[in-house]
């Protein structure tokens, strides 16, 4: 052999046993509930501060470029007073970030409840 084969070999070696770093796709469902009377505002609120809590949470992870899947509400009533009304509104989102196809997702999301 040459020394051209023994170090295309050699090199060939290097390459296939180095370790691959590549970073894999992960995501996770995430959830923000808020507490307050009436229907329609804390879906709103909720929506909104999922938002806040999703750019919160990537920001801790040193997360720069994710993506937000679609966003679910789903309340339910906490105080019946007759007069008003107070609800636990809950919004989902699924969050993914990294590189690669998404593979698995880390939980599944509930399914909204229908109010009666």
């Amino acid at each position: 052999m040459s020394c051209r084969h023994i170090l295309l070999s050699l090199a060939l070696c290097v390459a296939l046993t180095a370790p691959i770093t590549a970073q894999a796709r992960e995501c996770k469902n995430m959830a923000f509930s808020v507490n307050d009377f009436g229907k329609d505002g804390p879906t709103r609120d909720a929506l909104a501060l999922l938002d806040v809590h999703i750019k919160k949470k990537m920001d801790e992870r040193g997360v720069t470029k994710y993506t937000t899947g679609k966003k679910t509400v789903s309340c339910k009533l906490y105080l019946d007073l007759i007069v008003f009304d107070e609800y636990t509104c809950t919004a989902y989102a699924n969050v993914c970030w990294g590189l690669g196809p998404v593979t698995r997702q880390s939980e599944a999301a509930p399914s909204p409840v229908k109010l009666q």
